[in-house]
This record gives C-alpha cells, structure tokens and sequence, in this order.
C-alpha cells in the first residue's frame, strides 16, 4: 500500500501522500515455512530506460518446506517500482547438490566482463548442505533478465556455516564492478590468525578469481568484522560499512571506512557512525550514496536493530551524521536502493532473526530538499529522471 504520512527532518522531507511506499508486502511465507520464514532480502533495479523502467528484482533467504534438502532463491519482479510484487524465477544449486541457502545478492553488470554483456544479471550467494558442513560462495548469471540461470563459478570455498570462532566459514558475498574486474566482498573465517575478517576477490571473466586480499583484519583474534556493502563517492572516494564486533561503542557497532580505492580498504581506519543524538546503529549495515541532499550528495546506512536510517551529507565525514525516520520495520540487514530520480531510497527487509512471523516487506524514503523535482526517460540513454511535487 501506499504510504499518506509525511515525516519531516530539518530541511528534508521523508515521505509523500503519492509516492512513498510504506511495508508494502513482496512476499509472505504459507504456513508450512519453517521459522525464520524469510531473512537477508535484497534488491536490484534494473538498468533504466524507457522499456525497463522501474523494474525491481527481489530475493531472499527462503525457508520453505523442502528448505532441508533443496533450498533456493526466489526472484520476485516489480514492474512499478515496489508497489507491488509477483515471482519471476527460481534459483536452485547447479553445482553442489547442497541447494541455495544463505546470504543471496543481486548485481546488474554494467558493462560487459569477459564473454558477459552488459546487462546481465548476476546472483551470488552461499550454497550450504543440509548438515552446514561445508560452506562455498557461488556465481549464478542470468542473460535474460531473471527468468533464467545457470551456474558461472565458484568464488570461495569454506568450513562449517556456524559463526563461532576457530570454524572456517565464508559468508555475506557483495558484488561491484571496479576497473573493468568484478569485486566479489565477502567475511572470511579461514585465516587462523582471525577469528573473521572482511576480505575480496576479483575476476575479469566471472570465471577465474584472484586470491582473497584483507580488507578488514584486525589484529585482535577475537574480533569480527563483517557485513561488507560498498558505495562510490564524489571525489574519487569509496565508502565500506560494516558491523564490528569488539568496538568499544558497542558489539556489533556499525563501522564505516573512507578509501580512494575499493581495493586498499585496510590501509583506511575504521569509524564509527555515531548520530548527533547518539545513537550508535547496531549490526548488519548497509550502504548507498545518492548525488541527491547536498552539494556532495548523501550517504545512506542501514541497520539491523532500528527502523530509522543514518544519513550524512558531508562524505562521511564524522560528526555529520543524523537518525531520520523511515516507515520500514526493523530487518536483519535490510537492503537499501536507490530509485530512479536518485531522491528516494528503498529499504526492504526480509525479517529478524529467530524471527517467528516473518516476511519480506519495503518500503521508501525521500531524502530531497522539499520542492520540486524534474523528470523525464530518454529511451536508449539508460538514464531516468522525473518531475513531481514534495
């Protein structure tokens, strides 16, 4: 349904009577899904242009009632910018026999990598066996928008999928194009000198995979980064978030380095995102940046243990930082999209951990200055904008 509530913060208005999107329903599990139901949704918009236009793409973990022994990613399509929502396909395991079980993600390529066009949808996720013995980050493509897959790759294998120190799991892969190679992040338990640290591969064709490279490793065993999403900056500049369990502000405190590369987070220090009241956001972040809100755009960021969002219009800088309502439901890391028109921010969520009633739910955010905004689709440019009034 359509939100009629209009939040208000500062200068900034979140929320109109005719656009935004409040806990609209993508899926709801049947009564026959085991608990949690559904966790870690995630989101694609689909390059713009006047015949693909606000098409949204939705997944998630999905515990059904075969999720035992063959678990898989649904891909859900909205054809009117989140509004509402049907299934487009199916995503099962190709490679393993083990089935798609956690922590999928959605990328859209940008330009062609190797022999894969631009425009080709790729789903990376964990493929885990029933007993959660082993763990193995995999690439699915598909060249048809969604409707179908196949198998490309596997990124990185790992030990047992439970979170405890001194396992050697790999989790929560996080996909981004940079310098012609694709950038798959991911939390690595394998090294024995970390309990988890955040590390990258990169690829040229999708196919074969450079090692792993630390992007955060702290010295102390016992900590653990994890949670990677990583956004461009003006500037030259890239932005990681990520939850840190040891930060002294609290466990699994929201964690935010500032590189000029994608590639040398590690030699960035790592900061906390602490509001101007406050507030520390607590586990499972995640990150966009919009070129709208400010001369340097807005940084938006995510977390898993409150409704509102955390946004700074000064690059990240600390201090900047502000809590602004949204009217989406606490999620285990909740996605954030940026839509067409750059002025509103999805955030969809698949539910809490543990959580009994779950389903996946979004809803939106506008985060421009009230007053209008100009729009138009310019078909062939892959470039959308729109006019309306806040």
């Amino acid at each position: 349904m359509l939100s009629t509530t209009l939040l208000t913060f500062g200068a900034l208005a979140v929320g109109t009577a005719n656009a935004l999107l409040s806990n609209v329903t993508i899926f709801t599990p049947p009564s026959n899904y085991t608990i949690p139901r559904t966790l870690y949704a995630r989101t694609v918009l689909l390059n713009q242009d006047c015949e693909t236009s606000n098409v949204l793409l939705a997944t998630w973990e999905n515990y059904g009632p075969n999720n035992d022994t063959d678990p898989y990613f649904p891909i859900y399509q909205s054809l009117d910018l989140g509004a509402t929502w049907t299934e487009r396909s199916r995503v099962y395991d190709q490679a393993n026999g083990w089935g798609l079980r956690y922590q999928p993600f959605l990328y859209e390529l940008p330009q062609a990598v190797g022999n894969f066009s631009a425009g080709t949808l790729l789903l990376a996720g964990n493929s885990i066996p029933e007993d959660l013995s082993e763990t193995q980050i995999d690439l699915y493509a598909s060249t048809d928008k969604g409707y179908t897959w196949s198998f490309v790759s596997h990124i990185a294998h790992g030990g047992e999928a439970l979170p405890d120190n001194g396992l050697t799991p790999v989790w929560e892969p996080f996909l981004m194009i940079y310098e012609n190679q694709l950038v798959a992040y991911y939390s690595d338990q394998r090294d024995p000198l970390h309990g988890q640290k955040l590390v990258h591969q990169t690829s040229t064709n999708l196919l074969n995979w450079t090692a792993p490279v630390d992007d955060v490793a702290y010295s102390n065993y016992t900590f653990r980064p994890g949670m990677t999403t990583v956004s461009e900056l003006p500037l030259g500049n890239w932005i990681m978030t990520y939850e840190f369990y040891g930060a002294p502000e609290a466990a699994f405190a929201v964690y935010y380095r500032i590189s000029n590369s994608p590639l040398t987070f590690n030699a960035s220090v790592g900061l906390p995102i602490i509001a101007t009241d406050g507030t520390v956001p607590i586990s499972s972040p995640y990150n966009v940046w919009t070129p709208v809100g400010g001369s340097l755009g807005t940084i938006a960021v995510s977390c898993g243990t409150l409704s509102e969002v955390f946004l700074n219009h000064n690059l990240g800088a600390p201090g900047a930082w502000t809590k602004v309502p949204t009217l989406e439901g606490v999620s285990y890391t909740r996605s954030l999209r940026v839509l067409p028109g750059e002025s509103e921010i999805l955030i969809t969520g698949g539910g809490v951990l543990g959580g009994t009633n779950n389903s996946v739910t979004t809803s939106s955010i506008d985060i421009t200055p009230v007053g209008p905004k100009l729009a138009s689709c310019n078909a062939g440019t892959g470039t959308y904008s729109g006019r309306r009034m806040v």
